[in-house]
């Protein structure tokens, strides 16, 4: 059967547009892909990139301030949220820019349209249009999304944060993962009053425990109202804002309400399920090790395969299924040993075991070091630093390592590659150390503090 296209895309984000394109600029495959919304995906448009941008523009006014007391006559003004929206507006047009033209470069026909499953080997386009492929990737990423019980209630997702006309007085943000951890550090930093509610016992599950205490309690000490163990029992909108009685008995007014409680596959709507694909409860894909679906001929990569929500973990996978698909190469990501950033205040970087994982598995030593760093000592902050190794008792072999502080993805990223090679705290160890910085007490620290 002669097909359209060798391989047919559907999604333009990350994962897709770099396995589109290694497909057809490196095993030079017929590649077509098509895109609803914007080029360039959650990351680009609605995640990584303007979140980013928005730490750094929360980050000034505590810069500001650090350069007074390092003796600058140093001032700040009123923070012109219309005016940055511009600009973060131009710059993801520059970036989606960027994403078309690299795809169109390589040589994949581009569809702006919904594309659905007809069968095996057809797509629907939007316009009724009809096209076949040998190979359909499924790279549609994943969508946050509010508790049906408030769905009317007139709320935010993560997803309007970057669209909002004007910065709330106040807001409250109902959860306790990275994303709502990260939006309460951000508006918090341009001035914003924010409240967050958590149903749990402490926010950023999943993560070291000891790392999570940590950001906790600097994030309170910055004047964020965080309430753990709190969730909403009720809201209505009043006179244009949002009155919330929590079950706590905390009743008060919010000018604006987000939930970031979480986010589930982009997969409804695809057709899968009349071609007997059976996705599983939160609506993710299954794929095997190489991406594949049950359906041989349809593969699926990033978010909407719910295995590791990242970025760079979809682009790995988009480039492991155009390798293995289109350049014999078989080729699988593993997906067990991945560093990651929570950009709140401060920063997390992460790679590996948390010691309460470890502690489970084997016997561990537990190298941590807390302590105030020198640039916010100086300017007379309270901030502190956490930097902390959890260590096999039996191959001395580093099994996590986990930052708080400024700067703690960049730290992660160069940590991940010795520990991703297998390194041991006697190599940590015999790395001298570059004085005077954070980072040297990773090694430093000689003695655990605690062996389990």
């Amino acid at each position: 059967m002669a097909f359209d296209y060798d391989l047919f895309v559907i999604g333009g984000g990350s994962g897709g547009v770099r396995a589109a394109r290694v497909a057809a600029a490196e095993h030079g495959a017929t590649v077509a892909l098509a895109e609803e919304y914007r080029m360039g995906g959650t990351c680009v448009i609605r995640g990584c990139v303007p979140k980013k941008l928005m730490v750094f523009a929360s980050g000034f006014p505590e810069a500001v301030a650090d350069a007074q007391a390092y003796g600058w006559d140093a001032q700040i003004g009123a923070f012109d949220w219309p005016r940055f929206r511009a600009a973060l507006d131009a710059e993801l047009t520059r970036l989606e820019g960027i994403y078309r033209s690299n795809a169109e470069k390589a040589g994949v026909t581009l569809f702006d349209s919904r594309a659905t499953l007809v069968d095996p080997h057809t797509v629907a386009l939007a316009d009724g249009r009809q096209v076949t492929a040998k190979h359909i990737l499924i790279a549609t990423g994943g969508r946050p999304f509010i508790p049906e019980k408030w769905a009317d209630a007139g709320c935010m997702t993560s997803n309007e944060v970057f669209r909002m006309e004007a910065l709330p007085e106040s807001i409250l943000i109902v959860g306790g993962g990275y994303i709502a951890s990260e939006f309460a550090c951000i508006l918090n930093g341009l001035g914003v009053k924010v409240t967050q509610f958590y149903r749990g016992a402490q926010i950023l599950r999943g993560f070291d425990e000891e790392a999570r205490g940590h950001i906790a309690d600097q994030m309170q000490a910055d004047g964020i109202d965080l309430h753990l163990g709190t969730d909403i029992m009720e809201m209505e909108r009043r006179d244009g804002r949002t009155w919330v009685k929590a079950t706590t008995g905390l009743d008060a007014t919010y000018d604006a309400v987000l939930f970031a409680t979480g986010r589930v596959p982009n997969s409804d709507g695809l057709g899968l399920e009349a071609l007997g694909l059976e996705l599983s409860r939160n609506g993710a894909i299954p794929v095997d090790a190489h991406s594949q679906t049950a359906i041989p001929s349809i593969f699926a990569v990033g978010d909407v395969t719910d295995r590791v929500n990242l970025t760079p973990v979809a682009i790995r996978e988009g480039h492991a299924f155009a390798d293995t698909v289109f350049g014999a190469t078989p080729r699988s990501v593993d997906h067990s040993l991945i560093a990651s950033a929570v950009f709140t205040r401060p920063e997390l970087g992460t790679i590996g075991l948390s010691e309460e994982v470890a502690r489970e598995q084997e016997p561990i030593h537990v190298y941590c070091a807390a302590f105030r760093p020198m640039h916010s000592l100086f300017a007379g902050r309270n901030d502190r630093v956490l930097m902390k190794l959890v260590v096999s008792q039996d191959t001395d072999k580093v099994l996590g390592c986990h930052i708080v502080g400024d700067d703690a993805g960049e730290l992660i990223q160069l940590a991940a590659v010795a520990i991703g090679m297998g390194a041991t705290k006697a190599d940590f160890d015999r790395t001298v150390a570059v004085h005077p910085t954070m980072a040297e007490e990773l090694v430093t620290m000689r003695a655990p503090v605690r062996s389990t």
